[in-house]
């Protein structure tokens, strides 16, 4: 790995108007840390003073990043099917931090509705930066329309779009102004650890 080298003094200064929002950031890859990258964009932009709000897909269970995000100011709405069970139960308050990987087809419907979401918080006017968690793994598996997902991606306006998860597809790949690929080397789950 090379550094660069600096000779002189670089100033960065950033852009603090909210005009300058509206880029589109896909995170994706083998690896693990996508998500946390995208919690990690939502952090600086809390920080700035900037509204957040973050859509899951394909997750259920209360979990650290659910607590984190509420003590930062933003929510994080789950869309896997379990999340939407336990939200008609009136049940969510108990959900514990598993993961459940379910088959793809029983997806779909809470993948379809998070959508819809997605694009009512997109268009609403009420958020800076809108996080599509697992968007990508959603599109791969073609749970939701990609041609909808293109559309929203050239006229979100003003709304900083930042959509994660592996196996984002060329098209989204193209259309975005950021794109990191997060790639595995080494995880515990290699050695048996979950």
């Amino acid at each position: 790995m090379s550094l660069t080298k600096i000779k002189s003094p670089i100033k960065v200064k950033g852009d603090d108007s909210r005009e300058s929002l509206g880029l589109v950031h896909v995170i994706t890859g083998d690896g693990k840390g996508k998500t946390t990258s995208s919690l990690g964009i939502a952090v600086r932009a809390v920080g700035s003073n900037l509204r957040v709000h973050m859509i899951q897909f394909l997750k259920s269970g209360f979990t650290g990043e659910i607590h984190s995000a509420k003590k930062l100011g933003f929510d994080i709405e789950q869309f896997g099917v379990d999340a939407i069970k336990q939200k008609q139960l009136g049940e969510f308050k108990d959900m514990t931090g598993t993961f459940v990987f379910n088959p793809d087809i029983k997806e779909k419907e809470a993948a379809l509705l998070g959508w819809e979401h997605a694009k009512n918080t997109i268009k609403s006017g009420k958020y800076d930066v809108v996080i599509l968690d697992e968007i990508n793994c959603v599109l791969a598996k073609e749970l939701v329309p990609l041609h909808e997902v293109l559309e929203i991606v050239k006229n979100h306006g003003k709304v900083e779009i930042v959509m994660t998860g592996r196996d984002a597809p060329k098209e989204l790949i193209d259309a975005a102004d950021y794109v990191n690929i997060v790639q595995g080397i080494k995880h515990p789950w290699q050695k048996g650890i979950v």
